[in-house]
């Protein structure tokens, strides 16, 4: 995580001092001048995993109030006072991992860790903190909270997973099946779900190939990706990279498409995509043209080192395929 600490006073810069000593994360410490709270949280705020104050939690929570827009966005906000007795976990408790880095920045002074999220101080399963650790994406902050308020009321919570998922279930959570009078409460995956009341956690494990023509403009790359992928059901979060033929790395339109949803974009030569052993739907004129019978396929599935989940489509000259890293997730034990 990267940090930013700011101190309210000497004795807190010399605390501040002591958790930039002792963390294993980026922190930067700073000092904080006659007025300049307000532009410090303004400056940092959106750009740091988490903040952490040290002096009152008043202070902080004035700072920080202009700024706060969602548990889905907010960095965590941690306090401590100048004394190190107390590390106080203020904001994003779980999706900004608050509570974790409260527990581990007591741990170093030798201070008491106060969390006070309803799920923690009640030891019920929280599916966001979970979901977090997983890599899991949340579509939905209300749903997050529908879902632990069922918990925390004594009500069984069902789930279905796209993705294998290994370990028990937590206490209160069950395997959804079709006998139930209802969808899954919980859907963990890459598709979008029917039911809109349901906690989506997303899975990053689907890759995109494409492959176009020279000069190809990025809003045809983002038409060819909406009936590709969104109108196949796919959620968009659940895109891991971008892969293609390495004469397609500079290409404006695709670079620019990737650019604008923050999609990683790999690159492969043709040979090494020409050796992918596997079934895929060649073409002699891409072969005359870029030296391997298929691109968007084979791309798709050398960046995700994983099995073809739909094949070539064409959407106005740009071609799509999709491909799955099977990856495994777990419950921890003793949930």
């Amino acid at each position: 995580m990267r940090i930013a600490v700011l101190a309210l006073s000497d004795r807190g810069l010399a605390l501040a001092h002591r958790l930039a000593e002792g963390s294993h994360h980026h922190i930067e410490c700073d000092r904080c001048k006659r007025g300049g709270l307000a532009d410090w949280t303004a400056g940092h705020f959106g750009s740091y995993d988490a903040l952490v104050f040290v002096g009152a939690v008043g202070i902080a929570v004035r700072a920080i109030a202009p700024h706060v827009v969602s548990k889905l966005q907010d960095p965590a906000v941690v306090v401590i006072d100048e004394l190190g007795r107390s590390a106080v976990s203020v904001l994003s408790g779980h999706v900004g991992r608050a509570n974790e880095l409260t527990e581990e920045l007591a741990t170093i002074l030798g201070a008491r860790a106060i969390i006070t999220t309803a799920t923690d101080i009640s030891h019920v399963f929280a599916f966001d903190s979970w979901a977090v650790r997983q890599g899991l994406s949340i579509d939905d902050a209300h749903a997050v909270k529908t879902v632990s308020s069922k918990l925390l009321t004594g009500e069984t919570v069902s789930v279905k997973s796209e993705v294998p998922v290994d370990g028990p279930l937590p206490g209160g959570v069950r395997w959804w099946d079709e006998g139930m009078a209802h969808g899954p409460d919980v859907l963990i995956g890459y598709h979008v779900p029917s039911d809109e009341e349901c906690l989506h956690l997303v899975a990053r494990d689907v890759f995109v190939g494409i492959g176009c023509r020279r000069g190809t403009p990025a809003d045809a790359v983002e038409r060819a990706f909406s009936q590709g992928v969104v109108q196949a059901g796919y959620h968009p979060t659940c895109i891991a990279a971008v892969a293609s033929i390495d004469l397609k790395a500079h290409e404006p339109g695709l670079v620019g498409f990737c650019d604008a949803h923050g999609y990683r974009f790999m690159t492969y030569p043709a040979a090494e995509l020409d050796h992918l052993e596997g079934s895929f739907s060649g073409s002699e004129f891409v072969y005359r043209t870029t030296g391997v019978d298929n691109v968007c396929e084979r791309a798709a599935c050398l960046a995700s080192d994983g099995r073809l989940l739909e094949g070539k489509r064409s959407y106005g000259g740009v071609t799509v395929a999709l491909a799955l890293h099977e990856r495994r997730y777990s419950f921890p034990e003793g949930t």
